[in-house]
């Protein structure tokens, strides 16, 4: 379930080339998952890294999770 996640919402990255030569990297929807290296390939990387922690943070947060294309996260709230 969690690498399905993880292919869909990175099936949306979006990518540039910068004119220093490196490549940025987002996914729309997951505000703050940015990656900036010197090749397409570590931005890659990067970017799906950051995905991982942000996801993890959100859980930590109880925070919610986007659907990605029918794609979706449901973990336990924490009850008090």
């Amino acid at each position: 379930m969690f690498a399905e996640y993880l292919q869909a919402a990175m099936k949306h990255a979006v990518y540039e080339l910068f004119e220093d030569g490196t490549y940025f990297g987002s996914i729309p929807g997951f505000r703050g998952v940015l990656a900036n290296e010197a090749t397409l390939e570590a931005t890659r990387e990067e970017l799906l890294s950051v995905l991982e922690d942000w996801i993890l943070f959100r859980i930590t947060e109880k925070l919610e999770l986007p659907e990605v294309d029918g794609h979706k996260l449901i973990y336990p709230k924490a009850s008090v």
